[in-house]
């Protein structure tokens, strides 16, 4: 049996018996795991641990290389803006070819990126690696997504899903921890030395035992709506992390800019349904479950993605930790999200997900609210036990958001809606860096004018970042009060009973 093509979609030719046949030959799959997604998630997890990676590096770079935090932190957003461009490319890539030359793509790509930095002589070469590291690992994340609803039954999705949290959630949480481990041995550039074997023994393990899922099809490319986007959300997300360091007049500009490309290329995206040729196919915003999810994730990436970047910088700065000592601080909280990821899962099959998503978008507020009253010496359980009740809470809320956004989508548009998920998720992880970082320095700048100490000036910005997390936060709660418990799939079958 010939399983549906365009990255999950089905071609017009295909009858509805076609269909109920391949659904068919895959409930077999309900209780395990296919080997396909097994190994998609073990180089996705790869690649993605990268995305924060830097991130405890920070201080070590910030004298290295001589530069701000500001500047430093671009190791992070230039990675999560890079596949914003990239991934709404991927839903047009991963129709024209197998999914073994998309997978060889990726990790090829992102090794390259690897060895690039490793050997990077300055800080723009250091920036150019994380580019090409990024472009490789916006591949993986849609062709797992994709080749997951495909082939996983209905009924065990939201299991599977959990499995798939390790990749897409806990790898950015274990991104600090493993680099303090590394950072403790010796160079920043240990990071990429100890990162490329692996993702290159992954890369070949996973050539020998991966298969192809789907056929490739031959479709042309709308290179306009690649420049619109790329363009657009790195213009906007630059002009964001410039507030209170540029000027007033240069800021609004690029902020201005940057929105009118982002609205060019949604315009241009709606005409070119109209020939069904879209870089990017909108119209599973007419899903309404998908939607929510997708404005659901987009300010819960913000929220997680922001406050993870100021933990590293508050540990190291103010409480004088080591790279390991910070890196061992945060493990806990990495691994609860790993560990409870499948259970989730297999809560959401039972129950649904209002049961999970908010009651832990509630204490995603709560654990963020508890964050902005650190101080000079707060205690190190206190940190612990509220990054460890994040960490849990985030794992609440990601697995059936996934879950039910993509379920409530048609099979021909898996591919268009894991490619925006995937593209909103980073560039709003993006912004909410970039913000609350602004939001540190320009708070604690003001408090040094008042006459604060450095160290209390630092503190105070750090609460009011960590304000604005919780904040963004209470955005996630009000959508999950808007999520179903359930999906119905078009076909009219129950998502996770």
């Amino acid at each position: 049996m010939t399983a549906p093509t365009e990255a999950g979609g089905l071609t017009p030719e295909q009858s509805a018996a076609d269909v109920a046949d391949f659904e068919q030959e895959f409930v077999a799959t309900s209780g395990k795991t296919p080997l396909v997604i097994k190994l998609l998630v073990a180089a996705t997890f790869v690649v993605i641990l990268n995305e924060t990676i830097m991130i405890n590096a920070i201080p070590t770079l910030m004298a290295d290389f001589k530069i701000d935090e500001r500047a430093a932190q671009w190791l992070s957003t230039v990675f999560m803006l890079t596949m914003a461009a990239v991934i709404p490319l991927t839903g047009w890539f991963l129709q024209r070819v197998s999914t073994r030359t998309a997978y060889k793509v990726a990790m090829a790509t992102f090794c390259a990126g690897t060895a690039l930095a490793a050997v990077a002589p300055s800080f723009e070469i250091l920036l150019a690696g994380r580019v090409v590291q990024a472009g490789g690992t916006a591949v993986m994340m849609p062709l797992l997504m994709t080749t997951l609803m495909t082939v996983v039954a209905e009924s065990d999705r939201g299991r599977v899903m959990g499995q798939v949290t390790l990749a897409i959630s806990v790898a950015p949480a274990l991104g600090p921890a493993v680099s303090g481990v590394i950072l403790e041995l010796g160079s920043w550039r240990l990071i990429f030395v100890f990162v490329l074997p692996i993702a290159a023994l992954v890369a070949l393990a996973g050539l020998r035992q991966l298969e192809n899922v789907g056929e490739a099809e031959v479709s042309k490319v709308s290179w306009l709506s690649v420049v619109l986007a790329a363009s657009g959300f790195a213009t906007l997300v630059y002009g964001l992390s410039e507030i209170g360091n540029g000027s007033a007049g240069t800021v609004t500009t690029l902020v201005i800019v940057g929105a009118a490309l982002v609205a060019a290329f949604v315009g241009y995206q709606l005409r070119l349904q109209r020939t069904d040729a879209p870089l990017l196919d909108l119209r599973t915003l007419k899903h309404r479950t998908y939607a929510v999810s997708l404005l659901l994730m987009s300010a819960a990436f913000m929220a997680f993605l922001g406050s993870m970047i100021l933990l590293p910088l508050y540990l190291q700065n103010i409480r004088q930790l080591t790279e390991l000592q910070t890196g061992l601080l945060v493990m806990p909280g990495g691994l609860a999200m790993g560990l409870l990821g499948p259970q989730v899962g297999k809560l959401y099959d039972r129950f649904g997900s209002r049961p999970l998503v908010i009651p832990g978008s509630i204490g995603m507020v709560v654990a963020l609210g508890v964050l902005s009253r650190i101080d000079l010496d707060t205690p190190y359980w206190l940190i612990l036990a509220t990054h460890v009740v994040l960490m849990a809470c985030l794992a609440a809320i990601f697995t059936p958001v996934f879950t039910m956004g993509l379920g409530d989508l048609p099979m021909n548009l898996y591919s268009h809606g894991s490619s925006l998920l995937g593209t909103l998720q980073q560039v709003a992880g993006a912004i909410g860096t970039a913000a609350l970082i602004v939001v540190l320095q320009n708070r604690k700048e003001h408090l040094e004018a008042g006459g604060s100490t450095a160290s209390e000036a630092f503190v105070g910005g750090l609460q009011w970042a960590f304000v604005v997390g919780a904040v963004i936060g209470v955005v996630v709660i009000v959508l999950a009060l808007m999520l179903p418990s359930r999906v119905e799939t078009p076909e009219g079958a129950p998502v996770g009973h």
